[in-house]
C-alpha cells in the first residue's frame, strides 16, 4: 500500500531513465550525459515525493503495539547545544526528540547524598523505561511530522543562540577602585 506521497509520484508523467538516456545521448555526446539525465531525474523524483506532496498524519497508536502509557507522555523537540570540544559543529544540525520525567515515575532521591535514581528494586514501581530514549531527526519538520503520527503530545524548546560578550586582554590590568580583581578567562 502506498502512502499519499508514493501516490502522487506514481500518477505525474514522469519520463523513465532510458528515454531521458536516449534524449541525451542524442543531444550530448559521451556517457557523462547520460549519467546527468539519471541524476535530474532522481532528483526529480524525489521533489515529487517528498516536497510536492502534503504530509498527510494518520496516527500509528493504534497499531503501534506501544504501552499505553506511553502513548500519552509528552515529548520535546529540541536542537541539542554545542559541544565544547573542537568537532561540536556536526552534533548541532540534527533535531532530537526525548521524553519528559515522569513525576511519580519511579524516581526517588537518596537522603544521604542526595543522588538521584529513576528505579526502585525493592518496591513494585515502574521505572521510566523512556528517560534515557531519544531519536534523531535531519530537521524539525521531520520531527514534528513523526511525533504527529504516532499520536504524541509535543512542544518544541527553541534553540538558544550563545552569546560569547567580546573579551578585551587590557580588561585583566584595569584598576576598578572598591573592587575584588577577578580573573577572566572566558
Amino acid at each position: 500500500m502506498l502512502s499519499a506521497a508514493g501516490r502522487l509520484a506514481r500518477t505525474r508523467a514522469l519520463p523513465s531513465a532510458t528515454a531521458l538516456r536516449h534524449e541525451t545521448t542524442s543531444s550530448v555526446s559521451g556517457a557523462s550525459g547520460a549519467a546527468e539525465a539519471i541524476k535530474e531525474h532522481s532528483e526529480h523524483v524525489k521533489d515529487a515525493i517528498y516536497k510536492n506532496a502534503e504530509r498527510e498524519v494518520t496516527t500509528a497508536e493504534v497499531v503501534s503495539g506501544v504501552p499505553p502509557e506511553l502513548q500519552y507522555r509528552t515529548v520535546r523537540i529540541f536542537q541539542p547545544a554545542k559541544n565544547t570540544m573542537q568537532s561540536a559543529g556536526p552534533g548541532t544540525q540534527k533535531w532530537r526528540i526525548d521524553w519528559d520525567t515522569l513525576p511519580a515515575g519511579g524516581r526517588w532521591e537518596n537522603r544521604l547524598m542526595g543522588w538521584a535514581s529513576s528505579c526502585l528494586g525493592l518496591t513494585r514501581r515502574r521505572a521510566d523505561y523512556m528517560q534515557g530514549t531519544r531519536l534523531s531527526f535531519r530537521s524539525k519538520e521531520e520531527a514534528i511530522h513523526f511525533a504527529e503520527k504516532q499520536g504524541w503530545d509535543y512542544f518544541v524548546q527553541p534553540a538558544h543562540a550563545k552569546r560569547i560578550p567580546p573579551k578585551s586582554y587590557s580588561e585583566n590590568f584595569v584598576h576598578i577602585p572598591g573592587k575584588l580583581r577577578i580573573a577572566r578567562t572566558k
